[in-house]
């Protein structure tokens, strides 16, 4: 079992933006997605375009790791929330969470 200190917290962790660059997610924009976001300067976040995520039919999908944060249908007018709310305020866009991996339950 691997010793969690603060040096490999997940806080301490160097965060990452993955923005899908294989051919379905091409074809729905992700190309002017990965655009934006290089397009801005977020402090201690990298921004990467990526292979396939697994997540064609919802696409351009875009990934934030440590946290594993997966948003999908992402176009260029959203990247301006995600880095304000999300990767500067802390709070992801609810409407643009993957569904398929961020599950709501409700009663």
């Amino acid at each position: 079992m691997e010793n969690i200190t603060p040096e490999n917290s997940l806080e301490q962790q160097q965060r990452c933006l993955f923005v899908c660059q294989y051919r379905s997610c091409l074809a729905h924009g992700s190309a002017e997605v990965l655009a934006a976001f290089e397009a801005q300067e977020v402090p201690g976040v990298t921004v990467k375009g990526s292979g396939c995520q697994g997540q064609c039919s919802c696409g351009p999908t875009v990934r934030i790791v440590p946290e594993e944060t997966w948003y999908c249908r992402v176009q260029p007018q959203d990247v301006a929330a995600i880095i304000e709310q999300h990767l500067k305020g802390g709070q992801p866009i609810e409407a643009k969470l993957n569904p398929r991996i961020h599950i709501k339950i409700t009663f």
